[in-house]
């Protein structure tokens, strides 16, 4: 028997979890282009709050708003500096935490060099969600001077081309800061997949596919996906998922 033959079953899992993060990742970015999703709609409100910014002389409440978006970049950034912390904790007491794992009801039986394997992966993992997050407190940084750098109402050296390339632009750069934020956030919940690989590589295939179920859900048939969609301004939109 090879050597390599009783890992071959922890293989296909991280192969099959690799395939589904970056082929939901391709997916979701093809299908946004022709379908409505999370993203794509709140592209057209950004739009939407760029124009109606310019009709405004007093900009606090948009720059506070830009603050509010980055401060839930920062949040994730430093829990993401803790959850590493505590991964390089464990690595430094792998026996022991190998030896608790054992004790546990349908843990197949870890071995030390496998257990320290799967803890540096999730520790990659985290360490991406971290520059990811990073990214995108710089580009809402990015939106903010933007934002002070628009024309003003009583502006008549502003043409309306300056004004309109103004609104697509800021509105792109807020866009692919929330993208980035996006795939932060993907990567916090197939970080936690991860886990059900320390119990049994089977379940932590389970775990993965339900997290692009999960996903797939909520970006493109999600609620409120349904409600920022809806366009009948003489009636209430829907009124699901409220009770």
């Amino acid at each position: 028997m090879s050597l390599l033959e009783p890992y071959l079953i922890h293989l296909a899992a991280l192969a099959w979890f690799t395939l589904c993060w970056i082929g939901y990742s391709h997916y979701a970015a093809w299908k946004a282009r022709s379908t409505p999703c999370l993203a794509s709609v709140l592209h057209l409100y950004r739009q939407d709050w760029m124009r109606r910014l310019l009709l405004r002389d007093n900009r606090i409440a948009d720059a506070s708003v830009i603050g509010n978006l980055e401060r839930n970049a920062s949040f994730f950034a430093s829990s993401t500096l803790i959850i590493l912390a505590g991964i390089l904790t464990v690595l430094g007491s792998t026996e022991r935490a190998v030896s608790v794992l054992a004790e546990l009801p349908f843990v197949q039986a870890p071995s030390r060099e496998l257990s320290e394997v799967k803890l540096l992966i999730l520790g990659v993992v985290f360490v991406y969600a971290f520059f990811t997050f990073s990214w995108c407190m710089r580009q809402y940084n990015f939106a903010a001077v933007l934002v002070g750098a628009a024309p003003m109402v009583a502006e008549r050296t502003a043409s309306e081309q300056e004004r309109k390339v103004f609104t697509d632009r800021t509105a792109r750069v807020i866009s692919l800061a929330a993208h980035q934020f996006n795939q932060g956030l993907r990567a916090y919940y197939f970080g936690l997949s991860m886990l059900a690989w320390f119990i049994h590589p089977g379940l932590f295939v389970l775990a993965t596919t339900g997290v692009v179920l999960v996903l797939y859900r909520r970006e493109f048939h999600s609620d409120v996906l349904e409600v920022m969609l809806y366009t009948n301004a003489g009636q209430e939109p829907p009124q699901k998922g409220l009770f």
